[in-house]
């Protein structure tokens, strides 16, 4: 807060609705994204990427701006962290995702239309695999799919990042 007083800098809350059938989920808040403006995904390359790829596909309507000041809404989604401050140097550390790990549990329960859990990134794929005690038997693999439960799949998928992006390892 110190650094960057008129930014959030908060832990960030998930964005779109509870009753959702699907659940994308990343690492943590970016340091000059989501930390800055108080949405998932918001304010990075990385955003910019799922943002537009939510809005082709017709999982989002009206329009996204870095920001987060704009009128855009997600349609049958919801976008989270399984970390949910920004880490220092964008590498959380395993207490932090201990101290975060039961805001996703109730999350995910919450959710009771769940069918599907969307993990960007070999982090979040690890912590779901941990909460529905999978560890070991599912390994990443992009756009892979997994049954978690008779309700629920997992996909997994690299990261938006733009060096993903940039380096053709995701299109």
């Amino acid at each position: 807060k110190i650094q960057f007083p008129t930014w959030y800098n908060c832990p960030v809350n998930s964005f779109g609705s509870i009753n959702s059938e699907i659940l994308i989920l990343g690492l943590a808040p970016g340091k000059r994204g989501a930390n800055r403006t108080g949405r998932p995904f918001t304010g990075d390359g990385a955003g910019k990427v799922l943002f537009n790829e939510l809005l082709k596909n017709g999982y989002a309507i009206g329009k996204y701006d870095e920001n987060g000041k704009d009128d855009l809404n997600l349609i049958n989604c919801r976008i989270s962290n399984i970390v949910k401050c920004v880490p220092p140097k964008n590498k959380p550390i395993a207490i932090e995702f201990k101290n975060c790990r039961n805001f996703l549990i109730n999350e995910i329960n919450l959710m009771k239309n769940l069918k599907l859990i969307l993990c960007l990134g070999n982090e979040s794929f690890k912590a779901i695999n941990l909460i529905y005690k999978k560890k070991g038997e599912f390994k990443f693999k992009h756009n892979k799919t997994y049954n978690l439960d008779k309700n629920i799949s997992l996909v997994s998928s690299f990261h938006c990042s733009r060096y993903n992006i940039n380096t053709k390892r995701l299109s």
